[in-house]
């Protein structure tokens, strides 16, 4: 690599995707970051955002910044499906690399990527922090425990004290450590996938709209053959506060999406064991609608909804009709006590 005024020229060109939906201040916290860093362009989707998001890409003058305005709200899955696919159009970069639009990689993260110890990976994984310096859980990578014994005993036996997730994802010494670590599925937040995977695998799922996208990619790259490495030292940071509050999906509509995507990736990890395991997580999927008080039968609803269709692989259901759904529960009568 060699300095060219400000920038840094990669043997490796480097294309950002973003997707974004009412979040101005935290996108333009990311793209100030993205523009700071080697990255050819930086494909910003904008999925109809009201908060004056694309009266603000409109005004950028950089060139590297390439706003897509789709007719619909795609969601993030279909964003990032949508941004993949420009990018690979129009720039034919050698990685994509996805993020959210409250998501950002720390200084220097793009020039660390073209390490030698990075080499030999078909995709990198990120490490996410909170911006107060604490692990970012939703976006903890992790490893398949169907595909891998220690995995599977370790979920076993975290499951029956009532920490199963600790079973399969990475621990938090893995963020501490100088090597690159093999894992099945990770998050697009600081996500780099090479061109090879995009042209043998295609792109992620829109149809999943929010929830799950990521990791049914990881998983689809895996069963090619690709590896996937977690990378400590590509640092990134995700403004997000929690993944849920209190155990609660607010709006409503995320239940359905969270379930039905989560039902489709259990199978997918799952093979031949996932009809063995499926009524355990179910059965434990419908005690969370304890947290939903009085409106727990609208969870209850959108908690079946997701059921069917994820056992039928139906992805077909439009946004507007999950809303729909939702609103048609809440306008029903609260069950009595």
């Amino acid at each position: 690599m060699v300095a060219d005024g400000q920038h840094i020229l990669l043997d490796q060109r480097l294309v950002a995707v973003v997707a974004t939906f009412n979040r101005s201040a935290a996108l333009q916290k990311t793209i100030a970051r993205l523009l700071d860093e080697p990255c050819e362009a930086i494909v910003v989707v904008d999925n109809g955002s009201t908060d004056g998001t694309r009266e603000w890409l409109h005004d950028q003058t950089d060139a590297r910044i390439y706003p897509v305005f789709p007719k619909d709200n795609l969601g993030g899955a279909g964003g990032f499906e949508l941004g993949m696919h420009v990018a690979m159009e129009q720039f034919d970069p050698d990685w994509v690399v996805v993020m959210d639009d409250d998501a950002r990689p720390d200084p220097g993260a793009f020039i660390r990527f073209v390490d030698a110890a990075h080499h030999g990976w078909d995709v990198l994984a990120a490490a996410v922090y909170y911006p107060d310096g604490s692990i970012c859980e939703m976006n903890r990578p992790s490893r398949n425990p169907f595909w891998h014994l220690r995995e599977a005993l370790g979920t076993i036996w975290g499951t029956l004290r009532g920490q199963g997730r600790q079973g399969f994802h990475i621990p938090d010494s893995a963020y501490t450590g100088a090597d690159v670590l093999p894992v099945d599925a990770a998050s697009f937040v600081g996500m780099f996938v090479s061109r090879a995977v995009i042209q043998k695998i295609g792109l992620p799922d829109g149809k999943m709209f929010i929830y799950g996208d990521d990791v049914g990619y990881s998983l689809r790259a895996r069963q090619a053959d690709f590896t996937i490495g977690f990378a400590p030292d590509l640092r990134f940071e995700h403004e997000c506060s929690t993944f849920i509050e209190n155990k609660v999906y607010r709006p409503y509509w995320k239940i359905y999406y969270n379930y039905r995507n989560g039902l489709i990736n259990y199978r997918a990890a799952a093979g031949i064991y996932f009809w063995f395991v499926a009524p355990v997580f179910i059965a434990k999927w419908f005690r969370n609608a304890k947290h939903y008080g009085e409106d727990k039968h609208i969870f209850i609803n959108l908690l079946r909804r997701a059921i069917k269709d994820g056992f039928a692989n139906r992805r077909e259901v439009s946004h507007t009709e999950v809303l729909a759904l939702v609103e048609s529960l809440k306008t029903k009568d609260r069950p009595a006590p």
